[in-house]
């Protein structure tokens, strides 16, 4: 990691490595009407709306934290990332990475980070990566020690030794974004901006990758920003979350609060020895699925266990289990509360 300079913002507390304060970016959108005619009323008379992609947002990230930002596509999730990682200038607010103004782009500010986008890629199509490690060696400044080191951790971690000198378009996705990992990770980043890193990969593959960050930053201590349409990528990975709706955050928190405040309920599980009818099963609460032998009541924590109760006493019951609601449905709740 580089040395940082007296340059530094002097609010930098050494523990907050990510400070935004009243962040915004607006676009101005074109508005044209449809047809011929639509088109040439646009040369003389544009209309244009004003789009609020991030509005006036604040929050803070320690060292080492693993933040799972998750919301809607168009949410602001993408253009806050662009915005810390200095790809993008704010319309206002302040924003503090590494002690760092993002979008002044300074040399050992962009030597500690790394942005990975699942939809983006850097790796030349008819070489091998092993190529574009060895020109990214060069653009950081990486000694042959360190980068020898570096990638022999890396892609160990990743178990593609053996694929290295391999041609890029003759590796599988999941590969490809493995060696899109390393050549983002060569020059040893201590912040980490990961956007939807497991994007169209099998679910064998996303583990794989979910235990790669998980490791990474167990290791180095790095911090982490993640962003993924996957849920399950936010729960293995993430002990707190962002979420950000319409250009706000929502919610910042712990996961395990965010189920206490937006879901306090529980499910319970039914699976029957012989078949009952669902009206007489609405008698015990709230049916949120129902399809013989088993079904699934939806019951408020306080009550979990008088209905239980209740259950095995008038119901002829296989096997019953309480679950908590699945993270995605709790979301997908708030979204739709909110929008």
């Amino acid at each position: 990691m580089f040395l940082v300079g007296l340059e530094r913002s002097i609010w930098y507390n050494p523990s907050v490595v990510i400070s935004v304060s009243h962040l915004s970016k607006y676009y101005q959108v074109h508005q044209k009407e449809a047809g011929f005619f639509g088109s040439i009323k646009s040369l003389f008379a544009r209309k244009y709306e004003t789009v609020r992609a991030v509005d006036n947002i604040s929050f803070s990230i320690n060292e080492g934290e693993l933040v799972g930002f998750i919301g809607p596509n168009g949410a602001g999730k993408t253009t806050t990332l662009k915005c810390l990682s200095g790809l993008l200038f704010p319309t206002s607010g302040e924003i503090s990475v590494l002690g760092f103004t993002p979008w002044e782009r300074k040399y050992e500010f962009l030597g500690s980070i790394a942005l990975v986008m699942g939809q983006k890629n850097q790796l030349w199509w008819d070489l091998p990566a092993q190529e574009t490690f060895l020109l990214n060696k060069e653009i950081y400044e990486i000694s042959a020690k360190k980068f020898n080191e570096r990638l022999s951790e890396l892609s160990s971690l990743l178990k593609v030794d053996q694929l290295l000198k391999t041609p890029v378009r003759k590796l599988s996705l999941g590969e490809r974004m493995k060696m899109e990992l390393i050549a983002s990770l060569i020059h040893s980043p201590k912040m980490l901006f990961l956007d939807e890193p497991t994007l169209g990969l099998d679910i064998v593959m996303q583990q794989n990758l979910r235990d790669f960050i998980k490791e990474y930053n167990k290791r180095h201590r790095a911090t982490i920003i993640l962003t993924s349409h996957y849920m399950k990528d936010v729960e293995s990975l993430c002990k707190r979350v962002i979420i950000i709706n319409l250009g706000k955050i929502i919610f910042d928190g712990e996961l395990k609060t965010l189920a206490r405040q937006h879901a306090p309920y529980k499910l319970i599980k039914v699976v029957l020895q012989r078949h009952i009818e669902k009206n007489s099963i609405q008698t015990f609460g709230r049916v949120a699925k129902f399809q013989y032998p088993e079904f699934v009541l939806i019951s408020p924590n306080e009550k979990i266990s008088e209905l239980t109760s209740k259950l095995l006493k008038q119901l002829p019951i296989e096997d019953l289990t309480i679950q908590e609601p699945a993270i995605e449905d709790i979301i997908r709740e708030i979204f739709l509360s909110k929008g």
